[in-house]
């Protein structure tokens, strides 16, 4: 299992629209084969900054998922919400304390 970390700067009057259309498709994005987990975070000092963290069992179903229709159709919908480009990390957890 790996940990996919999105960061992405959305344009300021757009933050609805963005957090709508992740609302929207949420729970697919979670249910999809191989996603283990999904949540959403909100920079707390720069409203516009949002990351999404997902943990997938193998590299790939993130690309099953990255070449899905369903991701193509809700990344068009996002990538015009960006005023910056997004940055993307694959890690793997090495310690997590509960």
């Amino acid at each position: 299992m790996f940990i996919r970390i999105v960061k992405m700067s959305i344009i300021e009057d757009k933050i609805e629209e963005f957090l709508s259309n992740f609302n929207q498709n949420k729970n697919k994005i979670r249910n999809f084969k191989g996603c283990q987990f999904l949540e959403l975070y909100q920079d707390k000092n720069d409203d516009n900054i949002f990351f999404t963290y997902s943990y997938w069992n193998l590299e790939e179903d993130l690309e099953n998922y990255r070449k899905s229709d369903f991701f193509q159709n809700v990344w068009s919908k996002t990538k015009i919400l960006f005023n910056e480009k997004p940055q993307a990390w694959s890690v793997n957890k090495i310690v997590s304390l509960n």
